[in-house]
């Protein structure tokens, strides 16, 4: 496996972690009665974005953000693997996004301006520099 897919392995992994960090508090707060219904618009107590904390509708948008991010960074990945261009400088900013959501998630979670901001903008910048790396 390419360092471009093991990082993006462990990228899908941090979804993962990401899913539970939200879900744990949020289905604390809105209960299983909320949580495991259809949420329509109608139902009581209106959107789910209205009846949560302000931290964990920080983590809802930093998952969020993440499965955008990972579209764009899944592309990279699957370009640079199957045209056989893995090189030093792919892998390494495959390595600096990973970083880069990892850092996100608590940047998002404390609030750190501008650092949020900065670091996706780290994460996005690698990804872009592989799919650049591919065209050449």
């Amino acid at each position: 496996m390419t360092p471009e897919l093991t990082v993006l392995t462990l990228a899908a992994l941090l979804q993962v972690v990401q899913f539970f960090l939200m879900a744990i508090p949020v289905n604390l707060e809105l209960g299983p009665g909320k949580t495991m219904s259809p949420r329509d618009p109608g139902d009581i107590g209106g959107p789910m974005a209205e009846q949560i904390s302000a931290k964990s509708g920080r983590l809802v948008r930093a998952l969020n953000n993440h499965f955008e991010g990972l579209i764009l960074f899944t592309i990279a990945c699957t370009v640079i693997t199957v045209s056989g261009q893995s090189t030093a400088l792919t892998a390494t900013c495959a390595w600096i996004y990973l970083a880069a959501r990892v850092a996100y998630v608590p940047a998002y979670y404390f609030g750190l301006v501008p650092w949020r901001s900065v670091i996706w903008g780290v994460g996005f910048g690698a990804t872009a520099l592989m799919l650049l790396a591919a065209l050449v």
